[in-house]
């Protein structure tokens, strides 16, 4: 995605313009997870700020809360969410450890350019397939299956945005639990 793309995103999202650079990506390739968890994770985040995604999926790694499955949600447990609408949720802790390193590496290339890391917001997120790693698994009577184990490319994008435009809260319609 292309500096001009990012702004055009921002511009139809938030109504501001803004100059390639406030726009800042990282990118990590071939990572060995889940690509539909990967796929949930990346729709998720999008939207938040750096300092929100980074505390939800911290709590994910550690069981404390979810995250909402919209797509591959078949023949999946429905779960006590923190929201309304999407009562089938996960906790992909493997996927939510590597995209807390590419959030790392994102923020730490925000504060490379001298961009203010409270107000980055994550206006792009993807995971796309990689290539899959061939094997096989033996089993009885000479035969063998083919075990494939998938790579995920992940990219994210986040534009530092003024403050009056900075999302305040989760997407998520929360409902607050009586303890």
């Amino acid at each position: 995605m292309s500096d001009a793309e990012v702004a055009e995103l921002v511009f139809r999202k938030y109504g501001i313009k803004i100059s390639p650079e406030q726009v800042v990506r990282a990118y990590a390739p071939e990572q060995r997870m889940s690509w539909k968890k990967s796929v949930e994770v990346a729709r998720f985040i999008r939207g938040m700020t750096l300092g929100q995604a980074v505390t939800w999926l911290s709590d994910v790694v550690r069981l404390k809360r979810p995250v909402p499955v919209k797509t591959y949600k078949k023949k999946q447990a429905h779960h006590a969410t923190p929201w309304r609408g999407w009562p089938v949720a996960k906790w992909p802790v493997k996927v939510a450890k590597r995209f807390l390193q590419v959030l790392e590496n994102l923020e730490n290339n925000a504060r490379f350019k001298g961009l203010d890391t409270s107000r980055v917001v994550i206006v792009y997120a993807a995971a796309h397939k990689g290539f899959k790693i061939r094997n096989i698994m033996q089993r009885a009577f000479g035969r063998a299956t083919r075990w494939d184990e998938q790579t995920v490319h992940v990219e994210i994008v986040g534009a530092e945005l003024p403050a009056e435009v900075m999302p305040r809260r989760y997407k998520l319609n929360m409902v607050r639990r009586a303890g």
